[in-house]
């Protein structure tokens, strides 16, 4: 098994990606090792006492450490843990899967606008998100806006969002006006 690791903005995180699927469904974010008891990957993170924080995604794992620790030192041991914990077939999560595994529900076959947020999003959002180690979900998508959620160990993550919040306005057609007299009782 290669594990590759990227660096993300923040310092403090580094993302592991093991070549294989982690979490089937969502997310998890474990930023204790009370927290962490309902992954067993986690869990084994967490023995290491640098480590401050484990958050899991699709293909990906990142570390949060402490600040008084250094990567070159820490890697070796967390990549060893990986890579007995695969390679011994254990579960990443016990019982149900991830914290973010309710997605929204579109019910409806998407109209032009909130395909063009969804576009937006996948093409804009998730790269900057998953730059910083961490993963999003979308929430809801109408014709006037989205809802996120944003979970893992972001450092830069809010700049990239109002920047592509604010592309989305300007790309957009302004919605349809509605029809009929909108003021009542105004003066002719």
């Amino acid at each position: 098994m290669f594990i590759q690791t990227e660096q993300t903005p923040n310092p403090a995180t580094l993302k592991f990606l093991p070549g294989c699927a982690v979490m089937e469904s969502g997310t998890a974010n474990f930023t204790d090792p009370r927290s962490a008891s309902r992954s067993p990957l986690a869990e084994r993170l967490f023995a290491l006492p640098e480590v401050t924080g484990v958050f899991l995604a699709a293909d990906f794992i990142t570390i949060t450490k402490n600040g008084d620790s250094d990567w070159p030192q820490l890697k070796p041991a967390v990549l060893a843990a990986i890579m007995e914990h695969f390679t011994a077939g254990r579960p990443v999560i016990l019982a149900e899967a991830g914290e973010d595994a309710n997605a929204a529900e579109g019910g409806e076959e998407d109209d032009e606008i909130v395909t063009q947020i969804k576009e937006l999003l996948e093409t804009r959002v998730r790269p900057a998100v998953a730059n910083d180690g961490g993963a999003w979900m979308l929430m809801t998508a109408r014709p006037s806006g989205a809802a996120i959620t944003v979970s893992g160990p972001l450092s830069r993550t809010a700049a990239p969002l109002r920047l592509a919040a604010c592309r989305a306005r300007s790309t957009l057609p302004a919605p349809p006006a509605r029809s009929g007299n909108s003021r009542r009782n105004s003066p002719s």
